[in-house]
């Protein structure tokens, strides 16, 4: 019985659906939207707000010790010292007023190859940042 066991599994081992998500979330923070399947994004968007949460608590605490204990969880995943900062300074700093749903899914059709839905994924509040740009 599979009591209790929600993940989105996307079809792949472990291992390999680990390395999508943290290749993908590398890419949503550099970028800060990205194209992909609706079962990726779904599976991103859970993933990548649970980093968020990390970096929104590193970058609102005053105390040193913990923000670089979470900075360090958050490298474990982007394996990026550079983008860590980005994410937790640049980032999760404007979001923390925010309490939950750091990223939007915003469906945008069907892959021309093979049929696939396709979906864009955007870290909200982003948006304004880029026009500006």
């Amino acid at each position: 019985m599979r009591h209790r066991v929600k993940r989105h599994r996307i079809g792949r081992p472990k291992s390999h659906r680990v390395a999508l998500l943290r290749n993908q979330a590398r890419e949503l923070i550099e970028h800060g939207s990205i194209v992909t399947t609706i079962s990726k994004a779904k599976a991103l968007k859970v993933f990548f707000d649970k980093l968020m949460y990390k970096a929104v608590q590193a970058a609102s605490t005053e105390d040193k010790i913990k923000s670089m204990n979470l900075r360090r969880q958050i490298n474990r995943y982007l394996g990026d010292r550079r983008l860590t900062n980005k994410f937790v300074d640049e980032i999760a700093s404007k979001h923390t007023d925010r309490k939950g749903g750091y990223t939007r899914i915003v469906r945008i059709g069907y892959r021309r190859g093979d049929g696939a839905e396709v979906a864009l994924v955007q870290i909200v509040g982003l948006e304004g940042a880029k026009e500006e740009e």
